[in-house]
């Protein structure tokens, strides 16, 4: 998309942007991400969260179809809402810390996982490996076609790398936890 079209249309909504920064290899492409914020989204009569949800998504709609990038996938939390561009498969998935309890958290283990202490802080790591495999399931095509408890979390992988795919834990603030998995070009 050129500078031109991309600044009209991000001029347009009153969310806070942010290009987020990944690890790139020499010689790799990386996807291009963007979280969005939209707590500031407001209008008269409605609930500030019915506003910040339709605006998201329709601006993030608008954006998206703009782009010159043939794969891209979007993920909402509300206020936050992250969009991911690249020229192969992407995902990108963005969830609340919030309380995990034991059956969650059996839900979405692989054999191997559930074999691993988790740390101290259990409601980020269990948001951070669901959102982690969210991403990647998205990255792969479908993601209801994948069961957690047989996909590998890529938190797991060495150097955020597997094969021809890579993955990346986004910094999104204390309360949010993100990942982007992509494959290479």
């Amino acid at each position: 998309m050129s500078g031109a079209a991309r600044a009209h249309v991000l001029a347009e909504p009153p969310f806070a942007l942010r290009e987020l920064e990944l690890p790139q290899a020499a010689g790799e492409a990386v996807p291009r991400v963007l979280i969005v914020d939209a707590s500031g989204a407001a209008c008269a009569g409605e609930s500030p969260a019915a506003v910040q949800e339709r605006a998201l998504r329709e601006w993030l709609r608008r954006f998206d179809a703009e782009a010159t990038a043939t794969h891209s996938s979007r993920s909402y939390r509300l206020p936050l809402a992250l969009l991911a561009w690249h020229g192969a498969p992407v995902g990108v998935d963005i969830e609340r810390v919030e309380c995990m309890d034991a059956a969650f958290a059996s839900s979405i283990q692989t054999p191997r996982e559930r074999e691993q202490e988790p740390p101290r802080e259990r409601d980020a790591y269990f948001s951070s490996l669901w959102s982690s495999k969210e991403a990647l399931s998205k990255a792969l095509g479908d993601p209801v076609a994948y069961d957690p408890r047989r996909l590998e979390g890529p938190g797991s992988w060495p150097h955020g790398r597997s094969g021809p795919w890579r993955a990346a834990q986004l910094e999104v603030g204390a309360a949010h936890v993100a990942w982007v998995c992509w494959r290479v070009l």
